[in-house]
């Protein structure tokens, strides 16, 4: 999947070998209401509609992804095909929220610690060694390597894109699979942005203290998302090298040399998102097109 800021794309390789690709011309929510375009408080308006927007990529994967005669004839869209798409985004937002905030919660409460500042600090580092058991253990699942490998496409396809160079397979030869701007290495500064936030809330005494940090969830991915913001910025590149490195090393887990099929593909989308950057962005149905091998 590819996002621009004028459009939305999602490319495909079918079981047959061609590649489909399905793009719309995208607004995001903040170019839509100016007045939600504010430090912090953006970065969790963003997070929300990019989960939604990757749980979209990830339907319409699983249905090109299918034969011709077992996938479901194109119709328009029903509140239920909505709701169905956005319960598992759902399920998945608390599922993870309850592993990586609530459980390091309970078995820091385990290890006795009471100092505030002591406690927090216990917290964040069992957050951030069940974040890696995690991304470790999904690694291991032999199916997640071509979901690695397509996440590599993608950054070298962004490379190219950001060099000004021909999109072309080829071109990617010369880039590393390690993006600073990586969905990774912003999860990763989340969970570090959490210690210290959490170091101002003290050792929670209740459940409604508990419950309190999961308010201050989206504040932290606003943190996290405004640092990541900071450092695409030329003259804030060395300053904040040391805060980026870390999502670096652990895109060595998270990405994989892709192959030029694969990096064919991230292409397609790059290049269905470009094909709005000089139109007007309005509202329009979804669009198909079939890119032949």
């Amino acid at each position: 999947m590819m996002r621009s800021p004028a459009a939305v794309a999602t490319a495909v390789r079918r079981p047959n070998g061609d590649i489909e690709v399905t793009h719309r011309p995208f607004r995001g929510i903040i170019a839509r209401f100016r007045f939600l375009d504010l430090p912090v408080f953006r970065g969790g308006v963003n997070l929300i509609e990019t989960l939604y927007l990757g749980m979209q990529a990830l339907s319409y994967s699983a249905e090109q992804a299918m034969e011709e005669e077992e996938r479901p004839k194109e119709k328009q869209r029903s509140w239920k095909d909505t709701l169905a798409l956005a319960l598992p985004m759902v399920v998945a937002l608390v599922g993870g929220i309850g592993l990586f905030f609530y459980v390091p919660l309970l078995l820091t409460e385990w290890t006795g610690v009471r100092g505030g500042i002591a406690f927090n600090l216990v917290d964040g580092v069992f957050r951030l060694l069940i974040f890696l058991a995690y991304l470790w253990a999904v690694s291991l699942w032999k199916e997640m390597r071509r979901v690695f490998q397509y996440h590599g496409a993608e950054h070298k396809s962004i490379f190219v894109f950001e060099a000004g160079l021909p999109l072309l397979p080829d071109e990617t030869r010369r880039f590393t699979t390690f993006h600073p701007r990586c969905g990774t290495s912003f999860l990763l500064l989340v969970m570090i942005t959490s210690i210290v936030v959490f170091s101002f809330l003290g050792r929670p005494e209740t459940v409604g203290e508990r419950l309190l940090r999961l308010a201050f969830v989206p504040l932290i991915g606003g943190i996290a998302y405004e640092l990541i913001k900071l450092s695409a910025k030329p003259r804030w590149q060395r300053w904040m090298q040391p805060i980026i490195l870390p999502g670096l090393w652990l895109q060595r887990i998270t990405t994989k040399e892709p192959s030029l099929d694969q990096v064919e593909v991230a292409m397609e989308a790059v290049k269905a998102c470009l094909a709005y950057e000089d139109q007007e962005v309005e509202a329009a149905e979804l669009r198909v097109q079939v890119a032949g091998t």
